[in-house]
C-alpha cells in the first residue's frame, strides 16, 4: 500500500512528512483482529500484472488509474498453442467483442440502402486503410457518393430556360426553350468545316444509295450502240423497220401458211455473236426482223430478207443477257442481264428510255401483250419473286412472290387476263392480272423443272421443255389449265440446258434443240419424231419458226451463231428448175465467140459504122443476129422471163399436189393406228 501511495505521489506538494510516533499510534495494536475491507494489491510490477491481467475483460469498471503497460499486459497463465489469436482476443460475446456506440438513424438507413443499391457503404470499423467496404472500384469512380448525394448519371433530363411570361415579347420560350447547357455555334471555322466534308463524303460513299447511284453512272457509260447500215431509211423515207414489199412472201399479221414441211438445207449464217445465243425474238406480227441476245453481253437486231446482215448492236449491260422481248408492235424492247438490270430500249434509235434495278438475277422478262397495258413489264427473278414495273414512272407496280425457287418462264393465256409461271421448285403457279395470290398450283410427283414454255398458235395448247428429257403438254380449256399426263414428246436429251420449243404456223410440227447441237422436228398429231440433224456443234439453245413461211427455221447454238433453215433456197430453187425443166426456149446459144450463154450479155456495147444509119448489135466474130432492134431483144427477153415463170408456177404445183397426197396418206395412217389403238366397248363388240 506504501508502495502504491508513492506511485501517486508527484512533486512537492504530494510529499508527506512521516512522523514516528504518529505512525506508531496509528497502527492497530492487533491486525489479525482488524477488518481488511480493501481487496489485496499486488506489492511489485509482476504481481500487478498477474492480478489485472487475471480480471481482464472480465471487469467493467477500474478503482485505479492503471499505467499502459499494467493495462495491456498478457493474460496470466500458460497460453493455450492451439488457438489464433483471433480466438484468444478478449470476447463479451460468442462471436466477438461489442461496444456500445451512438449512431443516428438517418446515417445508418443512408449506409445500408447505399449499400443494397450501389453495392458500396463507408467502413464503420475505422480503418483508415479501407474507407469503404463492398464494391471499392464502383465507389472510387463515384468518389463515395451514397444515393442521397445523387450523382449524375449522365441519364438526366435536361433543364431548359424557362421563360412563361406573355408579357416579355422578346425573352418568350415557351415550351420553344433553349437548354441551360446548350453551346450557340454559328459557323464551324475552316479547318472544321474541311473534317466535316470529308468525313460527310466518307458515309455518303458507304451508303446504299450513293452505291446504286455509282452503279447507275457506271452502266449510263457503258450505254452505246452501233449501226451497220449506211442509211436508216430508203429513197422514199421508209424506215429499216417498214415491212419490206420486196420478199416475196405474205407477211401480214392474219396469215397463216398451210401445209409446212420440213427444211432440207441450212440457208444462211448469222455470225456476230462471240459466245452463247440465249434468246431469238422474232419482230411481232411480221418477223421481217429478229433480235438475239448473247452471253457476250450484247443485243443485235437482225434483218430476214434483204440482205441478212446485222442492222444495229446494242450495248449497255456489263454481264451476260438472259432474255429479251418486244413490246406489242415492235417499237422498243426490254434486256434482261445478269448484272441485275432490266433497261428500255428504243428500237429505232438504239437509245435506253428507263432502267430498272431488280436487286437479283432476272432468268426472264415479258411485256404484257395488250395494247393498253404494254406500259407493264414482268421479270422472273432468281430470289423466287415475279416483279412488275411500270415502265412509265419506274416504279414496281406489283410483287408476286409465292414460289419456292428462282422463277424460269413467264406465258400469258385466257386473252392475257391470266398467266402461268414455272419455278425451280417444280411447279406452275397460274395467276391473275396484278393480284399477288395464285389461282391455281400445278405439282405433280413426276413433274420436273421447266425452264422454258411456249404457246400454241390457237392458244389451246402450252408446251414446256422439261429437265428430265421430254417436252410436256398442257391443255388450255377457257381459263383453266390442264396437265396432260399421258401425252409427251421424247427422243432428245437436253443435259440440262434450258432449249426452247416452238410449234409450226399450221401446229403440224413441233421443234426443239438438244445438249448435243441438233435439231429434233416432231409430228404433232403422232408425237413421232420426222427429222433431226446436226445443226450446231454446241448445244442448241433457240429454235424458232418463222411466224409466215413454211419451212424457214432460225436456231442459236452455243457457238454464238444463228443459222437460217429453209426446204431450199429461193435462186438455187430457181436456177435448178429453169436448168431441168425449160428446153423448148434458145437458153444456150452454141458459137465461136466468147459469148455462149443467154445469161451473159448478147451484145457489145453498140457502135456506129459509117455505112449504116443506126448501132450495129452483131457479134464481134461477124455472126448475124436474129434481132434487128433493141426493142426486140427487150421483147424476147421478156418472153423468156415469162416462160421461165411458168414452168416455175407449174413446178410448184406439181410439187404441192405431191405434198398434199403425202399428206393425205399420212393422215388415213395415222386415222388407221388411232382405231387399231382404241379400245372398244363391250356393248359395241360384234361376235359372229
Amino acid at each position: 500500500m506504501d508502495s502504491l501511495l508513492e506511485n501517486y505521489a508527484s512533486g512537492s506538494e504530494g510529499e508527506i512528512e512521516s512522523d514516528p510516533e504518529t505512525d506508531r499510534m496509528m497502527k492497530p495494536i492487533n491486525d489479525s483482529l482488524n477488518l481488511q475491507l480493501a481487496p489485496n494489491v499486488a506489492s511489485s510490477l509482476e504481481e500487478k500484472v498477474v492480478a489485472i491481467g487475471i480480471e481482464k475483460g472480465k471487469n467493467k469498471v477500474l478503482g485505479y488509474n492503471p499505467k499502459f503497460e499494467e493495462l495491456y499486459a498478457p493474460t496470466a497463465g500458460p497460453k493455450n498453442p492451439y488457438k489464433s489469436n483471433q480466438s484468444l482476443a478478449p470476447k463479451n460475446m460468442l462471436t466477438g467483442y461489442v461496444e456500445k456506440t451512438h449512431l443516428s438513424d438517418f446515417h445508418f438507413e443512408n449506409e445500408i440502402r447505399s449499400f443494397d443499391t450501389l453495392g458500396y457503404a463507408d467502413n464503420p470499423s475505422g480503418n483508415v486503410a479501407k474507407n469503404f467496404i463492398g464494391d471499392t472500384s464502383k465507389a472510387e469512380i463515384n468518389n463515395g457518393a451514397t444515393l442521397f448525394d445523387k450523382a449524375k448519371t449522365g441519364r438526366e433530363k435536361r433543364k431548359r430556360q424557362v421563360n412563361r411570361d406573355p408579357s416579355d415579347i422578346e425573352g418568350f420560350t415557351g415550351p420553344w426553350s433553349r437548354f441551360e447547357d446548350e453551346e450557340a455555334i454559328s459557323k464551324p471555322t475552316q479547318e472544321q468545316q474541311e473534317k466535316i466534308n470529308e468525313y460527310l463524303k466518307k458515309q455518303q460513299m458507304k451508303s446504299k444509295k450513293f452505291k446504286k447511284i455509282a452503279q447507275d453512272e457506271e452502266h449510263l457509260l457503258d450505254e452505246s450502240v452501233i449501226i451497220h447500215m449506211k442509211e436508216t431509211v430508203d429513197y422514199r423515207g421508209r424506215s429499216f423497220m417498214d415491212l419490206p414489199s420486196y420478199s416475196g412472201v405474205n407477211l401480214r399479221e392474219d396469215y397463216v401458211p398451210q401445209n409446212c414441211t420440213i427444211p432440207k438445207r441450212l440457208v444462211h449464217t448469222f455470225n456476230g455473236h462471240q459466245k452463247q445465243v440465249n434468246a431469238i425474238k422474232w419482230f411481232p406480227k411480221s418477223g421481217h426482223l429478229f433480235l438475239s441476245c448473247s452471253m457476250d453481253g450484247k443485243v443485235k437486231l437482225w434483218d430476214t430478207y434483204n440482205k441478212n446482215q446485222c442492222l444495229i448492236t446494242y450495248k449497255g449491260h456489263v454481264k451476260p443477257v438472259k432474255d429479251i422481248c418486244f413490246n406489242y408492235d415492235g417499237t422498243e424492247f426490254i434486256s434482261a442481264s445478269f448484272d441485275r438490270y432490266l433497261k428500255l430500249w428504243d428500237t429505232e434509235t438504239g437509245k435506253v428510255k428507263n432502267r430498272f434495278d431488280a436487286k437479283s438475277i432476272p432468268f426472264c422478262c415479258k411485256f404484257n401483250p395488250d395494247q393498253d397495258k404494254n406500259n407493264m413489264i414482268m421479270a422472273g427473278l432468281q430470289n423466287k419473286k415475279i416483279t412488275q414495273w411500270d415502265t412509265r414512272s419506274g416504279e414496281v407496280v406489283q410483287t408476286y412472290d409465292r414460289h419456292l425457287g428462282a422463277v424460269n418462264s413467264i406465258t400469258f393465256f385466257d386473252r392475257n387476263r391470266r398467266f402461268v409461271s414455272t419455278s425451280d421448285d417444280k411447279s406452275l403457279r397460274i395467276w391473275e392480272w396484278e393480284i399477288p395470290v395464285d389461282t391455281k398450283l400445278i405439282q405433280n410427283v413426276g413433274l420436273h423443272s421447266i425452264p422454258t414454255m411456249t404457246k400454241s398458235p390457237d392458244d389451246q395448247w402450252i408446251i414446256g421443255q422439261s429437265m428430265d428429257n421430254r417436252i410436256v403438254l398442257f391443255q388450255l380449256i377457257d381459263d383453266k389449265l390442264k396437265f396432260a399426263k399421258k401425252k409427251s414428246l421424247r427422243g432428245h436429251n437436253t443435259q440440262g440446258f434450258p432449249c426452247t420449243t416452238d410449234f409450226s404456223p399450221d401446229m403440224s410440227y413441233v421443234i426443239s434443240g438438244d445438249g448435243d447441237g441438233k435439231l429434233f422436228i416432231w409430228n404433232w398429231k403422232t408425237h413421232r419424231i420426222e427429222a433431226q440433224w446436226k445443226a450446231h456443234d454446241k448445244q442448241t439453245m433457240v429454235s424458232l419458226w418463222h411466224p409466215h413461211e413454211k419451212s424457214k427455221i432460225i436456231t442459236g447454238g452455243g457457238d454464238g451463231i444463228i443459222k437460217m433453215w429453209n426446204y431450199m433456197n429461193n435462186s438455187t430453187h430457181f436456177i435448178r428448175k429453169v436448168a431441168t425443166k425449160v428446153s423448148k426456149f434458145p437458153m444456150e446459144i452454141k458459137s465461136a465467140g466468147r459469148y455462149k450463154n443467154w445469161t451473159n450479155p448478147v451484145y457489145v456495147s453498140p457502135h456506129v459504122q459509117p455505112l449504116h444509119k443506126g448501132p450495129d448489135y452483131s457479134f464481134q466474130d461477124g455472126r448475124k443476129i436474129m434481132f434487128t432492134s433493141k426493142a426486140e431483144l427487150d421483147r424476147k427477153f421478156e418472153q423468156v422471163n415469162l416462160a421461165k415463170k411458168i414452168v416455175q408456177y407449174l413446178s410448184d404445183i406439181k410439187e404441192m399436189e405431191m405434198m398434199y397426197k403425202v399428206d393425205i396418206a399420212n393422215k388415213h395412217e395415222a386415222e388407221k393406228t388411232f382405231i387399231e389403238w382404241t379400245p372398244k366397248e363391250k356393248s359395241l363388240e360384234t361376235i359372229y
